[in-house]
């Protein structure tokens, strides 16, 4: 239950609506409530309003927070920093409409990552590495797929007691996530116009573009998907997806919607503009770039059948699958791995979707540093042009997962082998030389492997495990 603290007043209302917060994405919004409720519970406790927090309330939070045994579910340096700047960006407002005096979020001098002096919330933890960061490799996300959400038994057959719904959707969203690193947000609104269509010439990736208001960067950023899984999403449009808008049509649902902006005809090439017409005949246009997840939600096309949803991911309604919905799903599917695979695996596969993308990013930097290092067989001098010319591994992750800061990809999403020489990650077992694909395939395999046995925190399965 809520304190009476987390019940909006008029003043934290505006801030909610009116301020830099009402621009944060939809997940920061929700990550950020729930750190105010947890600190105005607080406070409550101590009978003071959330306007009448003083520096000592905060610090005394800082120690319930994140060290008090009297505090059953403690945080790490991480999450403790996410909630101090929740509370810094509400206390700066607040200060600047003059509902408090003074912030209770002390600040101290720093240096900024370019050497600038910048201020910093006193209290924030020093210890905020990503240790609960974890990767999956290629054959532990596989297993995790067909059990979690395609309802294969331990055996890796087919379970004739599965009652799940919707899999060949939940499992081709994961493997979007798995295949092209993209967030959680960014892949679940993408709509029906940005999916790359399978093509007669043997390609195995596809590229495709994400708009900038729906990136973290609100920079336009080009990503990739594997071939097979280009195939899984034409197969779920077709069929599941498909499936859920005709029978919304035939119940009614879509003419019932308060809000539809109904896409009548795509101009622009480079630059596509969505022109559209609403309930009340309004007419109007959004470049496709700029359209937000909320408008994306509103946008459908004229099928044969009547209005269809342009997002791509549909609940069984018909009705666009929202973004946060996607961690129950993958939850659940956690659950039964840990259920189904208790008993053949000691630490069965779990997942979440921000765990794709960091999975993505160890998978690709090892495959380039094999390309580079073992497929082309460069010479020191031909590593070197290579570099002129392509750019080291380091910054073609970075510039796949969209980082505006290459340290960020080091030290975060591959922290098991941002110390780790590139001798070590190519070091792969003697074999006959052989260019077929598969032996690629089975040496990257092999160098995950053997990093997966240096960290806890690449999860693998054993040869013996494995459904390949």
């Amino acid at each position: 239950m809520l304190s009476p603290n987390c019940q909006v007043d008029g003043r934290l209302s505006q801030f909610l609506a009116r301020s830099s917060f009402s621009r944060l994405e939809p997940e920061s919004k929700r990550s950020y409530t729930t750190d105010y409720c947890v600190f105005f519970d607080f406070l409550w406790v101590r009978g003071k309003n959330w306007d009448e927090a003083t520096s000592s309330d905060l610090w005394d939070f800082e120690d319930w927070r994140t060290r008090s045994i009297r505090n059953p579910e403690k945080v790490g340096g991480a999450r403790w920093n996410r909630g101090l700047a929740a509370l810094g960006r509400l206390y700066s407002w607040a200060v600047k409409q003059q509902y408090v005096s003074v912030s209770p979020v002390e600040t101290r001098e720093a240096i900024g990552r370019q050497g600038q002096v910048v201020e910093v919330p006193a209290a924030r933890a020093k210890d905020a590495r990503s240790s609960n960061v974890r990767w999956l490799t290629p054959r532990a996300f596989r297993r995790w797929v067909d059990v979690g959400l395609r309802g294969f038994s331990a055996d890796g057959v087919p379970d004739a007691a599965w009652a799940g719904r919707l899999a060949d959707r939940n499992s081709a969203f994961a493997n979007l996530l798995f295949s092209s690193g993209v967030r959680l947000t960014e892949g679940a609104s993408l709509l029906t116009l940005e999916i790359p269509n399978l093509t007669m010439d043997e390609r195995r990736y596809y590229a495709s573009r994400l708009a900038p208001m729906v990136t973290k960067s609100k920079r336009a950023r080009t990503f990739y998907v594997a071939s097979p899984v280009v195939g899984e999403l034409e197969t779920y449009c077709e069929s599941t997806r498909a499936a859920s808008i005709r029978r919304a049509q035939r119940q009614g649902r879509y003419e019932k919607l308060p809000q539809l902006r109904l896409v009548t005809s795509v101009s622009g090439h480079r630059v596509k503009v969505l022109h559209w017409r609403d309930r009340d005949g309004t007419v109007g246009k959004t470049a496709l770039a700029q359209a937000s997840v909320e408008e994306r939600a509103l946008l459908f096309a004229e099928g044969p059948d009547g209005p269809e949803p342009l997002w791509v991911w549909l609940n069984e309604s018909g009705m666009p699958f929202q973004p946060s919905s996607w961690e129950g799903i993958f939850r659940i599917a956690t659950d039964r791995c840990q259920k189904v695979l208790a008993e053949t695996i000691a630490e069965p596969p779990f997942c979440t979707p921000h765990m794709c993308r960091h999975s993505f990013a160890l998978y690709m930097l090892v495959v380039l540093h094999h390309v580079m290092d073992v497929r082309l067989g460069l010479t020191p001098q031909e590593r070197r042009d290579f570099l002129l010319l392509y750019g080291d591994p380091w910054r073609m992750v970075q510039d796949l997962l969209g980082h505006a800061d290459v340290e960020t990809t080091r030290k975060i999403y591959l922290a098991p082998v941002s110390d780790l020489q590139l001798h070590s990650l190519i070091a792969t077992p003697g074999r006959a030389p052989d260019d077929s694909t598969d032996s690629a395939v089975d040496d990257v395999s092999w160098i995950l492997a053997q990093l997966a046995a240096e960290t806890s925190r690449i999860q693998d399965l054993r040869d013996d495990w494995a459904v390949l």
